[in-house]
């Protein structure tokens, strides 16, 4: 320990003569020197806030705090209240508010009123905390000081997470692999080395049935049948679920699934929306599109390419014409009057801003009328993009299917020998020696014929007073009526007009007809340069620009929206927005890990969705969300597989699917299933005639969907409206989905069928018909109280439907009854409507 001594002078021998006030005066002293040191020791702790110290030094101090808390909004590219702060001259000269800094003038300058709070809250920043005692101090004695600023400097905004070069991070290599938790890929490093920073367990795996009813759901959107989960569960290949995931990933369902996702995107709708709402008869050419592209694995770039530029391709296939129908999804105004430059503009509105959303993740309609106020996009660089598609003029392409042909074929089969019979008729009432120039007009009149009217051009060529005559007429006029027509389709698409091109100008404040500068085609500068193939950029330099290596959004936000469709969430929450405003990512790491991949692997969705799949991770049992876990109730580090009920179009998919009435057909046409009549009575030139036969069993996603009036279920089962682009459905839980799953004539239906069908199987068994329902519905066996409860069920409801049994024809058959009524059970449980 060392001891502390006075140290005296080396020319004294001796301490000094003590007397009373001698010694008063060194203990004074003493006082003041601790004083003293304690002060300077405080002043040192508190930054100088008790003393008087050196002067602010702008780079040290200063920068840090503008730098962090106000140049987002307050930068020369984005001036929120037209200041900015990254200069000297721009903070001098103010914002809309006038001048900010008095130099050498605290209480004269308005920055401080702004960020001094009142109650804990200060004006600015503006949806954050209010700046620290510590960094108000420093703002204080800069300004206080001369505001002093080094000449020639120009701070620049922070730049943002989403928009920092992309590279792939080297995988964990802190974590080792597990029986619970085995190290299949990287995903599973990268999930486990949080998981091991925060102290949290992963759950264990699902077991096989919750599998393969899993896969299945993500990959097809199906169910299994019976057999095929027993089999999986029965199979003791290592290989066996790879082969179920490559198998599934083949299957032509997999494009429907997917296909649908990017569908909410494309805002795809049969209608062009407003009050008119017309219907687009031919716009599920790019539905069918998007599927056979999904399904053909075509790489996400090419995919992209083709449907923002696809007609400025060399040599533009028909297939590469029908994929720019994406932005042609957009909402059109067909109503007369109205006026026509306004909706032009509001479509090309909504195409800057689906592109931007889609492809970047970046809110670009924030800049319609002014700076973007968070990130980092003008108004100038928003009417760049805009530029892009004004040159853009809307037209159609000829398609024709071969199973088009083949209907009409088969449809005019059908209708010709009852026209022929009728021709054979019509013969007897003809005027006598036709000339042959009277039965060519004959001909040219029977084949002209579109409306009822012109039957009256042939009365000059019979004896229309001969009894029969009208009888006859008004049957020949309704053959021709129905004469099938030859296939005609001709799709939505784009292509780019070459001469009397627009100019573009910025529309000041967002009103078209207020022209402000003039602008040409580019993007924001806060992203790679654009590298154009001719002097002036088009839509396939826009399309190739997003997919530069330079650029880091678009793989994260696509790689992204992958994960989000296996995991009920994405890596970043926001799918739509990866600016300032939107979530920060839960794994940084594993975000960039994942974009890096998507391009190694030539952008093909199938392959990285295998590598997800594959992963330990996405195989977790979600039922381990019963365990308490406080550091992530929420499960934001994924320690376990998420629980959510299925989309609005899968949820009758399912239904159909364990009755057994699913109509697989892929693509085509849109349906209409059966609706009541006081559905459409609220719209406007609502139409619609009930498809009939098995079509009406179709998939969901076929449904016709028209925007004033969608279909009443999907609309409760929170499908999009299809005015906007769509990135991540919201899923809400309300009685009228209770309601319509028990009571829909459509869902009654399925559980008829799947009732009757048990019964005609198993007649008296029924503790074999609920094990083959809950294996139709749940893809597993019911447990035992399970069973009991159904078979009391069972038992109730056949005495009941005895008891209500009458003499009316045909009689009611009480135990198929009481079966159909089980169905009905099973079929609403909330586990069937659920994706585990």
């Amino acid at each position: 320990m060392v001891s502390h001594r006075c140290v005296y002078p080396a020319s004294r021998s001796q301490p000094p003569a003590s007397n009373p006030k001698d010694r008063r005066f060194m203990t004074d002293s003493r006082i003041r020197t601790t004083l003293i040191i304690l002060l300077s020791g405080l002043c040192l702790m508190a930054g100088n806030q008790f003393c008087a110290a050196e002067p602010v030094d702008f780079r040290r101090d200063v920068a840090p705090i503008l730098e962090q808390h106000c140049l987002v909004c307050h930068n020369r590219r984005v001036r929120q209240g037209e200041l900015s702060l990254h200069s000297l001259e721009a903070t001098l000269h103010g914002g809309e508010s006038g001048e900010i800094v008095d130099p050498g003038d605290p209480d004269a300058s308005y920055l401080l009123d702004l960020i001094t709070p009142s109650n804990g809250v200060a004006e600015m920043p503006r949806e954050a905390p209010p700046l620290s005692e510590q960094e108000q101090s420093i703002l204080r004695r800069w300004i206080k000081e001369g505001a002093v600023w080094p000449e020639k400097l120009e701070l620049e905004a922070p730049l943002l997470w989403s928009l920092a070069p992309l590279s792939q991070p080297a995988v964990p290599v802190d974590v080792q692999s597990t029986d619970h938790f085995p190290l299949r890929n990287p995903i599973d490093a990268f999930i486990a080395s949080r998981l091991q920073a925060a102290g949290v367990q992963p759950a264990p795996p699902a077991d096989r049935r919750t599998l393969i009813r899993r896969l299945y759901l993500d990959l097809v959107g199906l169910l299994p049948a019976p057999d095929e989960v027993e089999a999986f569960v029965a199979d003791a290949d290592p290989q066996s679920y790879e082969k179920l995931v490559d198998k599934l990933l083949a299957s032509p369902h997999f494009g429907e699934r997917w296909g649908r996702y990017w569908l909410d995107m494309a805002r795809y709708a049969d209608s062009s929306g407003y009050l008119g709402d017309s219907i687009r008869p031919h716009v599920w050419v790019y539905r069918e599109w998007v599927i056979d592209a999904i399904n053909q694995d075509l790489p996400f770039d090419q995919f992209s390419k083709e449907q923002l530029a696809g007609d400025l391709f060399e040599k533009p296939t028909v297939s590469q014409k029908v994929a720019t129908g994406f932005h042609r999804n957009t909402l059109k105004n067909t109503e007369a009057g109205v006026d026509l430059e306004l909706y032009r503009t509001k479509e090309i509105v909504d195409r800057v801003n689906t592109t931007g959303m889609v492809w970047l993740g970046l809110t670009f309609g924030c800049a319609e009328c002014h700076d973007h106020k968070h990130d980092p996009i003008s108004q100038n660089e928003f009417y760049q993009l805009y530029s892009f598609f004004n040159n853009a003029d809307e037209t159609t392409v000829k398609v024709t299917r071969d199973w088009e042909e083949q209907e009409y074929q088969q449809a005019l089969a059908d209708w010709q020998p009852d026209y022929d019979r009728c021709q054979q008729e019509i013969k007897t009432y003809e005027i006598a020696d036709l000339t042959d120039k009277q039965r060519t007009e004959i001909d040219k009149i029977l084949k002209g014929y579109k409306r009822s009217s012109d039957l009256k051009k042939l009365e000059p060529f019979y004896q229309t007073k001969k009894e029969g005559w009208d009888k006859l007429s008004a049957r020949l006029g309704k053959l021709l009526s129905s004469r099938p027509q030859a296939p005609s389709t001709r799709a939505p698409i784009f292509t780019e007009r070459t001469k009397d091109r627009r100019e573009t100008f910025v529309h000041v404040r967002g009103v078209y007809n207020r022209p402000g500068d003039k602008v040409s085609p580019g993007t924001p500068s806060v992203l790679p340069d654009l590298q154009s193939r001719q002097p002036a950029p088009d839509r396939l330099d826009l399309a190739n620009w997003l997919f530069r290596e330079e650029n880091p959004l678009t793989a994260r936000v696509a790689v992204n929206r992958i994960w989000q469709h296996l995991f009920g969430r994405g890596i970043v929450s926001t799918p739509n927005d990866f600016g300032t405003k939107g979530a920060t990512p839960t794994h940084p790491l594993l975000l960039d890990w994942l974009a890096s991949e998507y391009r190694q692997r030539d952008w093909s969705r199938k392959a990285m969705i295998k590598l997800i799949v594959m992963s330990s991770a996405y195989q977790m049992s979600s039922a381990a969300n019963a365990r308490d876990v406080p550091q992530d109730v929420n499960n934001l580090l994924f320690w376990r597989q998420n629980s959510f009920r299925v989309e609005a179009e899968i949820v009758r998919d399912i239904h159909l699917t364990a009755s057994g009435l699913l109509d697989r057909t892929i693509g085509r046409k849109g349906i209409r299933p059966p609706l009541p009549a006081f559905v459409t009575d609220v719209g406007r030139s609502v139409k619609w005639p009930a498809t009939q036969g098995s079509a009406r069993y179709r998939r969901g996603m076929y449904i016709v969907f028209k925007r004033t009036v969608p279909f009443p279920m999907l609309m409760t089962f929170d499908a999009p409206d299809a005015t906007v682009s769509c990135s991540r459905r919201e899923r809400s839980n309300t009685p009228l989905q209770a309601l319509t799953l028990l009571n829909s004539p459509m869902f009654y239906e399925c559980a008829e069928v799947l009732g009757k069908q048990m019964q005609e199987k198993h007649d008296d068994n029924i503790s074999a018909a609920i094990q083959e329902m809950y294996l139709r519905c749940l893809s597993r066996p019911a447990g035992e109280p399970e069973a009991v409860a159904l078979q009391s069920a069972w038992s109730d409801l056949l005495h009941l439907a005895e008891a209500k049994q009458t003499d009316t024809k045909p009689p009611q058959k009480p135990a198929e009854t009481a079966m159909v009524q089980l169905a009905r059970i099973i079929m609403n449980l909330d586990e069937f409507v659920t994706r585990d």
